[in-house]
C-alpha cells in the first residue's frame, strides 16, 4: 500500500503537521504523522488524527448548487461548475457596472493558504473590499507591534533563559511548539504566565499572574514601574533609541503598583516579582497569542503597553529576546523571499477606492493593514456610506465570526448577491444564493511555508470528494470568467507559483521533486540589532513609546490604561456582575471547524460555562446544572461546568459553537476604537440557573 506525503492544513499556519496518508483505491484509509517533517516529526493532535472524518464527513459540499426562491428556503437544487461561474460572472459584471465594483465584497476566512491569490482577484476586478478574519485574529497585534517598533519579533525561544507567556496557551493553540517548551522547561529556562485562566501553560509557570479580564495594560505599567524604580531597563537603549521615555516615566509615577494591584486583582508583591524575574533574566522573551490581549475595547492600547516591555529590558532584536526575521509568505519567517505582495497588489490602494473601515479604524486601514475591515462591514451595509454594498463572495465564511452575529447575519442578507465556498454544508451557507465544494488539502496542491525554514509543495493524494475543487482553481476560474484571465497566468497555477517563488529560484517542478518537503536552501540571513544600521522603521526612526501616527490621529500617544465600557468597574455591576471571557479555543477544535467530526465532537459534547464554584454556591448551582448565560443584549442555555481554572467574579466559555452562538450576547458595535477589535473577552454577564 503506498505512503503519500502531504500535510494538514486545518490549524493554524505555524503548526501544520507532515502527513504520511495511506491511499487505497483512490480512498483515503490511513494518516499518521510524517517522521521527519520538522513541524511535527511523527505526532499528530486529535484533528489531524480524526483527518478521514474530516474529509468523508456527512455535510461536505459536494456539488455546486444554487439556491431557487428565498433565502432560507432550502430550495437547493445541484448545478455545473460553468453554470455556477457563468452566473457568478454575470452578477458581478451587473452589480460593478450599476454600483461601482467597490460595491463587490472578497472574503477569507479560514484557510489561509489561498489569501494572495483572492486579494489579486478582488482588485483585478477593482474592489478595494478584500477583507479577512484578520479583522478579529492576528493584524492588532500585529499593528501595535508596527506603532511601536515598525516590526514586531517573534521569541526566540532555543537561546531564551525566560519566557513572559501573556495569555498564549500553546498547548490548545499551537500543539507542535509544546514540545520545544516542555525542553526549555527541562533546561532550566523561567516561564511566566500572565492569563486569567490557569492553563495548560500556566500550570507549569514558575509564576502566574491570574489577572482580571482586560486589565493587562495596567499589568504591564505596573512592571514596567518596578522596571524604572528599580533600575533594571537598559538605560543606554532607552537614551539612544526612543521616544517618549520621560512621559512614560511621569505616567507611571501617577500609577503606584497599589493601583495596578488594585485594576488587575494580581497581588503588587506578585507583579514585582515577574517584573524583577524578566527584567534580571538575560535574555529573556516575550511569547504573546494571535488575540487574547487585543479582543477589549481597551486592546490595542494594552498590547501596546505589554509590547515596550522587550524594548526597555533590551530585549528587542537580540539572541534570546525577541528576534526580528523577514516574513516570507503567509505570516511565516521561512527565509524562502517570495513576491506575495506582488501578487497580492496588482493595482496600489491609492488607485482604488477607499475600503470598508476607512473612515472609522484609519490607524488599522490606512496605515498598516492592505485590507479592509470586517468589523465594519455591517455598519456600511446599513447606511450606506460612502458607498452602497451590493454582493459579498466568500471563501469558508461564517457569519457568527461577528458580534452581534444576528445583526451581521441580517445586513448580510440585505445584499443582492450571496456566495460562499466551503468545504462543508454550514449554518452560514444555508443563507446563500449560491454555494461553492471547496477541497481539504488531501485533494489539492498547496505551497506551504514553515518557520523552521522548510518548503513544501504537495500534489492530491486523492481525487476530490465528488465535484469539490480548489480554493485555488475556483479563484483562476472566477478570474477567468471575469475576463482577469491575463492576470492569473492563462489558468496556471503552476506559472504562478513560478512567479511567487522566483526570488529564492525555486520552481513548482523542483519542489514538486521532494513530496516531503525540503529545507531551503540558502535561507535569508538576519543579523541582530538591526536598528543600529538603519533605526526602526517608524516616523522618528526609534522605539516609538509614545506613537507619533496615534497622537497626530487624535488619539492618546501613550498606552494609556483604560477599563472597558462594560467593565465591572467602569458601570455599576449590580445586575451583571460576573466577567464574561469568551474567545479562546479548545484543542479539539478550531474556532468553529471540527465540531461535525465524531472524535472531536466527543470531547465536548456540551455547551459548557466554566464557573468558579464559589460563584455557583451563591446562585445554587451545582456541577452540570443548566444555566442562562445572560448579558444586557440577551441570553443563552448552557451547561455549568465548575473549575478553579477560572477565578471568582469570571466565567468563560469557549467560541465557535452554531447553537448556543456566544456571539449573540455582545453587542455589534462593542469594538476597540483604534483596531475595531470586537470586546469578547471582557463583558458585564449574570449567571442563572435553569428552573
Amino acid at each position: 500500500m503506498p505512503i503519500l506525503k502531504t500535510f494538514c492544513s486545518i490549524c493554524n499556519p505555524h503548526s501544520h503537521c507532515g502527513i504520511n496518508a495511506r491511499v487505497e483505491n483512490g480512498r483515503l484509509i490511513e494518516v499518521e504523522g510524517m517522521l521527519e517533517h520538522p513541524a511535527n516529526e511523527g505526532t499528530l493532535c486529535v484533528k489531524g488524527a480524526a483527518s478521514l472524518q474530516y474529509v468523508y464527513a456527512k455535510n461536505r459540499l459536494k456539488y455546486p448548487m444554487i439556491q431557487r426562491g428565498e433565502r432560507g428556503s432550502k430550495n437547493w437544487e445541484r448545478i455545473s461548475w460553468e453554470e455556477a461561474l457563468s452566473v457568478i460572472a454575470s452578477r458581478l459584471i451587473e452589480i460593478r457596472d450599476q454600483y461601482g465594483p467597490e460595491s463587490v465584497i472578497f472574503f477569507a476566512g479560514y484557510p489561509k493558504w489561498f489569501r494572495p491569490f483572492l486579494q489579486r482577484l478582488a482588485h483585478g476586478f477593482g474592489s478595494p473590499n478584500y477583507a479577512t478574519e484578520s479583522s478579529v485574529c492576528s493584524s492588532s497585534p500585529t499593528v501595535a507591534g508596527k506603532l511601536t517598533y515598525g516590526y514586531f519579533g517573534r521569541p526566540d525561544l532555543p537561546k531564551t533563559r525566560c519566557l513572559l507567556n501573556w495569555s498564549s496557551n500553546p498547548f490548545y493553540t499551537n500543539s507542535t511548539l509544546t514540545r520545544s517548551l516542555l525542553d526549555l522547561r527541562e533546561k532550566g529556562v523561567k516561564f511566566i504566565s500572565v492569563d486569567p485562566r490557569l492553563s495548560s501553560f500556566a500550570e507549569k509557570a514558575d509564576l502566574h499572574l491570574q489577572l482580571r479580564p482586560g486589565t493587562d495594560g495596567a499589568l504591564a505599567l505596573g512592571m514596567i514601574r518596578v522596571l524604572i524604580e528599580e533600575k533594571l531597563y537598559d538605560r543606554d537603549f532607552v537614551e539612544k533609541w526612543t521616544l517618549g521615555f520621560d512621559e512614560l516615566v511621569d505616567y507611571i509615577e501617577e500609577h503606584p503598583l497599589e493601583w495596578a494591584e488594585k485594576m488587575t486583582g494580581v497581588q503588587k508583591e506578585k507583579i514585582r516579582e515577574a517584573a524583577r524575574l524578566y527584567g534580571m533574566t538575560k535574555p529573556a522573551a516575550l511569547m504573546t497569542s494571535a488575540s487574547s490581549t487585543t479582543h477589549h475595547l481597551n486592546g490595542f492600547q494594552n498590547h501596546r503597553a505589554i509590547l515596550l516591555l522587550p524594548g526597555l529590558t533590551g530585549n528587542f532584536d537580540i539572541p534570546g529576546g525577541n528576534w526580528v526575521e523577514p516574513i516570507t509568505y503567509l505570516y511565516t519567517t521561512s527565509g524562502a523571499p517570495t513576491n506575495e505582495e506582488k501578487i497580492r497588489l496588482v493595482k496600489t490602494l491609492k488607485e482604488l477606492p477607499p475600503r470598508i473601515g476607512e473612515d472609522r479604524f484609519p490607524i488599522w486601514c490606512r496605515y498598516y493593514t492592505p485590507e479592509a475591515h470586517s468589523m465594519a462591514i455591517p455598519f456600511q451595509i446599513k447606511s450606506g456610506k460612502p458607498y452602497p454594498l451590493k454582493a459579498f463572495i466568500g471563501f469558508g465564511l461564517n457569519y457568527r465570526m461577528w458580534p452581534g452575529s444576528d445583526f451581521f447575519k441580517e445586513s448580510l442578507l440585505s445584499l443582492d448577491f450571496l456566495v460562499n465556498t466551503d468545504l462543508f454544508f454550514t449554518d452560514t451557507c444555508q443563507w446563500m444564493d449560491l454555494v461553492l465544494p471547496a477541497a481539504t488539502s488531501f485533494e489539492r496542491t498547496e505551497l506551504k511555508h514553515w518557520n523552521s525554514k522548510y518548503l513544501m509543495l504537495t500534489s492530491p493524494v486523492i481525487n476530490p470528494v465528488e465535484k469539490s475543487r480548489s480554493d485555488l482553481e475556483i479563484i483562476f476560474d472566477m478570474a477567468r470568467h471575469l475576463g482577469l484571465e491575463n492576470l492569473f497566468w492563462n489558468g496556471n497555477v503552476d506559472a504562478a507559483i513560478d512567479e511567487l517563488m522566483a526570488p529564492s529560484n525555486y520552481t513548482a517542478e523542483e519542489l514538486r521533486k521532494c513530496p516531503e518537503g525540503t529545507y531551503v536552501r540558502n535561507p535569508l540571513k538576519s543579523g541582530y540589532k538591526k536598528y543600529e544600521k538603519s533605526g526602526f522603521p517608524t516616523p522618528s526612526g526609534k522605539m516609538e513609546i509614545t506613537s507619533t501616527i496615534l497622537r497626530e490621529a487624535g488619539f492618546d500617544a501613550l498606552p494609556i490604561y483604560r477599563e472597558p465600557r462594560h467593565s465591572s468597574l467602569s458601570k455599576d455591576p449590580s445586575n451583571y456582575p460576573l466577567i464574561l471571557n469568551t474567545g479562546s479555543r479548545l484543542p479539539m477544535f478550531i474556532h468553529s471547524e471540527m465540531h461535525n467530526v465524531p472524535w472531536c465532537e466527543e470531547l465536548r459534547k456540551d455547551p459548557l460555562l466554566d464557573m468558579n464554584p464559589s460563584d455557583a454556591s451563591e446562585r445554587d448551582i451545582g456541577p452540570d446544572d443548566w444555566v442562562w448565560l445572560e448579558t444586557p443584549r440577551g441570553k443563552i442555555r448552557v451547561k455549568a461546568n465548575l473549575t478553579e481554572t477560572v477565578l471568582p467574579g469570571v466565567v468563560h466559555m469557549a467560541h465557535g459553537l452554531q447553537e448556543p452562538d456566544v456571539n449573540l450576547l455582545i453587542e455589534p458595535d462593542y469594538l476597540d476604537p483604534i483596531s475595531g477589535f470586537p470586546g469578547f473577552k471582557s463583558l458585564r454577564c449574570q449567571v442563572t440557573k435553569v428552573d
